[in-house]
């Protein structure tokens, strides 16, 4: 993000957002960061346009309950926001883990999303091992174009 940019983190779990608050705060980075304990599909509400990057991390938190995951239909309405908060040139990573039910069902409806993209508008990659056990994670990437 360089020594200008500023960081938007969301999530719905308390503890998630007081371990990411105690890193940046130990590292002097606070400050270029606002964190939101509120689900992603809040963050065209609460983050602004233009940005260059956005990450989604779809697995759970290390250490926490396996019992809290992501869910199909808010993540779909937090990509759909996303790709419109995009900067021309800027890109969206989504990593998703379809190692368990609601991770695969996630998989399946990003891919049927992301595949329905105009491509004059953004370029979609999808990765996946292949030499790989069931359940590896998966990433998608689009970029919008310029």
């Amino acid at each position: 993000m360089g020594e200008t940019g500023h960081v938007f983190g969301f999530d719905v779990q308390k503890e998630a957002v007081e371990r990411t608050r105690q890193r940046l705060a130990d590292r002097g980075l606070l400050s270029r960061a606002t964190l939101f304990c509120a689900g992603h599909e809040r963050m065209a509400e609460l983050a602004p346009p233009g940005a260059d990057a956005i990450v989604f991390n779809l697995g759970w938190l290390p250490g926490a309950r396996h019992a809290v995951t992501t869910r199909v239909e808010t993540t779909l309405a937090a990509v759909s926001q996303a790709v419109e908060l995009l900067a021309p040139g800027g890109v969206l990573t989504i990593c998703v883990y379809p190692g368990h039910e609601e991770g695969t069902r996630e998989l399946h409806a990003l891919l049927a999303w992301a595949a329905g993209l105009d491509v004059r508008t953004y370029n979609v990659l999808h990765h996946n091992f292949i030499a790989a056990k069931a359940g590896t994670p998966q990433l998608l990437l689009i970029q919008k174009n310029g």
